[in-house]
């Protein structure tokens, strides 16, 4: 386990870190349903080791940020990039990079920088992104808004993901208002309610409360909510968390009858009539079709599978591809290695291989490694020459091998 993930407690330590109670009492009386407020009194440690106005200097002056992993916005309206970006300059054929000196000038004019994808480019955060996917089942991702006092970044809106709002430095005014579209899909936008959206947030708020850093906020989708910086400059992370619904899961078991032919069967030509009897009869014939071919249990395993396997995991801890080389050509039996961190795998065996399924590549073992595969799946981390269920030198193939493959890692 990692350091920073080991703040929290074992049981789910980066989701225990947000909240500050327990994953049970998360799952039952906050997510999907309503929002939580965890303090940093309540909880005794803040997020500093993981973002900082440090780190906002940093990003912006040093790591040649390019567009779209950077945005600004202005009391609601998204900037032009040319108001904050320039050619990379001789050698750096590049129109899009952070210039920072107009940086500086649209954020004292009052605009909000906002850093997306620091789950990509920031390895602190990246490391508790892989940790709190893990802990939620859920892909997340990673953006920081750095909003001037006194200056509101966004129009009151909504979010199509859940999120965590973790304050990082200096204070943000925030201002909750319950959903006027409950559980809003990936394709329902806050735009698309515009109107009742501002008519909500007219009135009185479910919430309103200002964040110190430490403080975390967590907002199911759907909720409006909108914040005003206070005092000083005000650095946020938001943290936003993919949703799984029941209409993924019908979207899935209609992709899994897309294997019947009556189904892929072209309409007959009177179908297409809007309101007709041939129409009519088509729709009721399909859904009696769908509803013969749902109950079977050999869709429901099959549909289980596929909901797992096509949720998008968070990125595998990086390699150092140099330092991997070194350690390939200096392996020996007392080299110690582990599983990469965030990488996701299936592992099979058919009795003859073993395969470790990454998704869109497959790597094959003999059989013979199964129990050091699952071993080192688990999490443990092993020496190269004492892979268990191995002979010494088949042990040494088979960690050159995952090595190689960035599978595995130096421990």
């Amino acid at each position: 386990m990692t350091p920073h993930a080991q703040r929290g407690s074992g049981d789910r330590p980066a989701l225990s870190r947000l909240t500050g109670v327990s994953a049970e009492a998360f799952a039952e009386q906050h997510w999907g349903q309503r929002p939580l407020l965890s303090t940093v009194a309540q909880r005794g440690e803040g997020f500093s080791d993981l973002f900082s106005l440090d780190a906002v200097d940093e990003l912006v002056a040093d790591r040649a940020v390019r567009t779209p992993f950077v945005r600004m916005a202005r009391e609601g309206a998204v900037l032009a990039p040319a108001r904050y970006t320039s050619g990379g300059g001789y050698g750096a054929e590049v129109a899009d990079q952070l210039d920072s000196a107009k940086v500086l000038s649209e954020l004292a004019d009052g605009s909000t920088l906002v850093l997306q994808g620091l789950h990509r480019t920031w390895p602190a955060l990246a490391e508790f992104i892989r940790q709190l996917d893990a802990d939620l089942g859920r892909s997340c991702q990673a953006n920081a808004y750095i909003t001037p006092a006194s200056s509101r970044g966004f129009d009151p809106h909504y979010d199509v993901h859940d999120v965590f709002v973790m304050q990082v430095h200096g204070e943000k005014a925030w201002t909750i208002h319950d959903p006027v579209h409950p559980d809003p899909l990936p394709g329902q936008p806050w735009s698309d309610h515009r109107d009742a959206v501002a008519e909500r947030a007219a009135g009185a708020p479910h919430l309103q409360q200002t964040l110190a850093p430490g403080d975390v906020l967590y907002l199911p989708r759907g909720w409006i909510h909108s914040a005003t910086a206070l005092g000083g400059t005000s650095i946020h992370v938001t943290i936003g968390i993919s949703s799984r619904t029941r209409y993924d899961v019908a979207r899935e078991l209609l992709a899994e009858l897309a294997g019947s032919a009556s189904l892929r069967r072209s309409l007959p030509l009177g179908a297409s009539e809007p309101g007709s009897d041939a129409a009519r009869d088509e729709v009721e014939a399909t859904i009696a079709e769908l509803t013969a071919g749902l109950a079977a249990p050999a869709l429901i395993d099959a549909v289980a599978t596929r909901l797992g396997a096509s949720r998008s995991p968070a990125r595998a801890a990086p390699i150092r591809p140099l330092a991997t080389i070194d350690a390939l050509g200096a392996l020996d039996a007392h080299t110690l290695l582990a599983w990469r961190p965030g990488l996701q795998a299936r592992i099979a065996t058919d009795g003859t291989d073993v395969r470790i399924e990454l998704g869109s590549t497959t790597v094959t073992l003999p059989a013979e490694a199964a129990e050091a595969l699952g071993a080192l799946h688990r999490g443990d981390a092993w020496e190269a020459g004492s892979l268990p269920g191995l002979d010494e030198a088949s042990s040494l193939v088979v960690a050159r091998r995952l090595l190689r493959e960035a599978i595995l890692v130096l421990a």
